[in-house]
């Protein structure tokens, strides 16, 4: 009798198991397919190319979601490919070379991480690109609103708070950015930024 009810909880939990995780599978690939990206694979009634386009005009192909929606490519290559082709101290993420010197445990208790190196980062650091290959190809509504962009920070480091800014700046477009806000939290440091 032990051994039939053990058999029947696991029947059950497998039942429950698979009410809950299935609807969530079955409601991912409903929420894929009205990506409005515009690459294959996607609802082929939700996205069509413009009319007039034939196909050996790949690049240049305007997209619409099915409610008449533009679709535009918000990438900016040019900037992409001018940040991959940079060299320097921290660019791409590359480590920093450190002296003897440099490795000065006050910076690392105070930050959490060597502010010294980080002061000798540029602001303007290039990163690489870690995103999944599709990416590239993935396209959104060309017409967006704006935002605003909050960063809260607690006796944060200049040079690492100021590069935060220079990063969204630079990879954001500019259109599409309201405002950034910096707002401190209750930092007690005498620090000012440097200009």
């Amino acid at each position: 009798m032990r051994r039939k009810e053990k058999r029947l909880l696991q029947a059950v939990a497998l039942v429950l198991a698979a009410l809950v995780l299935l609807p969530n599978v079955g409601l991912w690939a409903l929420y894929r397919e009205r990506q409005p990206d515009g690459t294959p694979g996607g609802s082929g009634a939700a996205v069509a190319p413009a009319a007039g386009q034939g196909s050996h005009n790949q690049q240049k192909k305007t997209f619409f979601l099915g409610d008449g929606q533009k679709l535009k490519d918000w990438h900016d290559k040019e900037a992409i490919r001018r940040d991959a082709q940079r060299v320097g101290n921290g660019e791409q993420g590359r480590p920093y070379p450190m002296t003897d010197a440099e490795r000065v445990d006050q910076a690392y208790r105070e930050n959490g991480f060597n502010i010294y190196v980080s002061d000798k980062i540029s602001l303007n650091r290039s990163l690489p690109d870690i995103r999944h290959p599709n990416c590239n190809s993935k396209r959104y509504l060309e017409t967006l609103p704006n935002t605003s962009i909050i960063i809260p920070f607690h006796n944060e480091g200049w040079s690492s708070l100021l590069r935060t800014v220079h990063s969204v700046l630079n990879r954001s477009p500019p259109e599409l950015i309201a405002e950034i806000v910096l707002v401190d939290d209750f930092s007690d440091r005498d620090g000012k930024p440097e200009a």
